[in-house]
């Protein structure tokens, strides 16, 4: 039996002197990281990992990645096949010295009924681009009354970094940009954000397209078990008619199994170094403790872990044959993240991301 364990955010994004797991108990991890043999991938998106993971063509950004996402959403119904369709997820614009930088929200920060609103407004001032609503207060759709003909990056791509840098690009790229503005003009001046920001808290005054795509079927595929939360990964999963569930680490030993935690994703975009340490330390528990007794015990025959980030992906591969071998010593993920190589301060644009 073998897991392949997909965990983005692990790799902290910036080296820090002072290190971001230093302190933390992750001898499980430490062991793991020790024992296996590691390598260093360049930088690839996410989502054209999972993509890949998945069987899907090397050339994700042909994928219709909002469509997918949109048929992962616990709550709503399939989209119907033919449809078009765009993440509009709400963001927060800011000024950092001279650039524009934005910043996504995290599930509970925007309450359903400022969402209601903010929604219900947009629908009213640009009907002409299509229906928008949303799955949850943090991730939003626009179904498209026409196909956008512009290439567009993955939100995660953008975070924290110039937003002129990935601005929409292609034919429609001046529509894309000057609708972009307008609804920017619109959110700021809605009551919802000039309450929020009255009250201190950040407003949603932007939207982020990305994504763009015909909901179509996908080919049939013969994957292992897949567990996620994550509803791209449970998208992708479900179009090739897979069965997906939520992660558990004991069902996962059941039978060969691949697991995206996404977890430790937006405390590492957003360098929420607080919430990073408390969900890694909790990972250590639920997941890496009980996978390396697996793998002394032989119950799992191999791991493997995954863990893409801005300065590439870290791949990690740990067989149970491994255990016996003592000298090798663990290996501090602190240490380890030391050891990279910064990432590149240029943007990271994604050849074929929609």
């Amino acid at each position: 039996m073998q897991i392949h364990l997909v965990v983005p955010g692990l790799i902290w994004p910036a080296v820090s002197a002072l290190g971001p797991a230093s302190g933390l108990e992750l001898t499980s991890l430490a062991w793991l990281l020790g024992q296996g043999k590691r390598s260093f991938a360049p930088f690839e998106p996410l989502d054209a990992q999972l993509a890949r993971l998945m069987g899907y063509p090397d050339d994700a950004g042909t994928l219709p990645l909002a469509a997918l996402r949109r048929l992962g959403e616990p709550a709503l119904p399939a989209p119907a096949v033919g449809t078009e369709w765009l993440c509009a997820d709400p963001v927060c614009l800011s000024f950092a010295r001279e650039h524009l930088l934005l910043s996504e929200f995290p599930a509970d920060e925007l309450q359903p009924e400022d969402v209601a609103a903010l929604i219900a407004s947009l629908n009213d001032t640009f009907g002409d681009l299509g229906t928008f609503a949303a799955a949850t207060p943090n991730r939003w759709y626009l179904r498209l009354a026409t196909p956008a003909r512009a290439r567009f990056f993955p939100l995660h791509d953008a975070v924290g970094r110039p937003v002129r840098d990935f601005l929409p690009e292609g034919e429609d790229a001046r529509l894309w940009q000057r609708t972009m503005n307008e609804l920017q003009v619109v959110l700021h001046n809605h009551p919802v954000n000039q309450a929020r920001e009255a009250a201190g808290h950040r407003p949603a005054n932007s939207l982020w397209f990305w994504g763009a795509g015909e909901s179509r079927p996908a080919p049939q595929s013969a994957a292992r078990a897949i567990q996620a939360d994550d509803p791209l990964m449970r998208g992708f999963a479900l179009a090739a008619g897979c069965t997906v569930v939520a992660p558990d680490c004991a069902k996962a030993l059941e039978s060969d199994s691949l697991v995206v935690l996404d977890d430790l994703l937006l405390p590492a975009l957003h360098l929420d170094i607080d919430s990073w340490r408390t969900r890694l330390a909790k990972l250590e528990h639920t997941w890496f403790a009980p996978l390396a007794a697996a793998l002394r015990s032989k119950r799992l025959r191999g791991l493997k872990i995954s863990a893409p980030g801005d300065r590439g992906t870290l791949e990690l591969e740990v067989r149970a044959a491994d255990a016996w071998k003592f000298w090798r010593k663990p290996l501090p993920l602190d240490t380890l993240l030391k050891s990279i190589a910064p990432a590149d301060a240029s943007p990271q644009h994604h050849s074929g991301t929609r």
